[in-house]
């Protein structure tokens, strides 16, 4: 009887795993947040920290001085995914992916 008490408490602890998960809006089965309802969220004007907070930390990045602004280039990877976000200062400029393209 305490076996079968122990595999349900399992169970449940699982389904709210997995649940917390969905919540999070990250991909259930690789625990990435580089999903296509992230991607929507990100707005151009957002700042860094505002896009960091909903996509996590980049994969890669570069920032290259352009005289008049300095221009930043964040790349998300997860496996043949991407998001590329380019920001002038620290306010989003342009996006581009291949989520959802698959």
């Amino acid at each position: 009887m305490a076996s079968a008490l122990s595999i349900r408490a399992l169970a449940v602890a699982l389904l709210i795993s997995a649940l917390s998960l969905g919540a999070c809006d990250r991909s259930v089965l690789s625990g990435s947040k580089l999903t296509l309802d992230n991607y929507k969220l990100i707005t151009p004007g957002m700042s860094k920290g505002q896009a960091q907070e909903i996509l996590g930390p980049p994969t890669s990045m570069e920032t290259k001085n352009m005289v008049l602004f300095e221009k930043t280039t964040w790349r998300y990877e997860d496996g043949k995914k991407f998001v590329l976000l380019t920001f002038k200062n620290d306010q989003l400029d342009s996006k581009d992916t291949n989520l959802g393209v698959q």
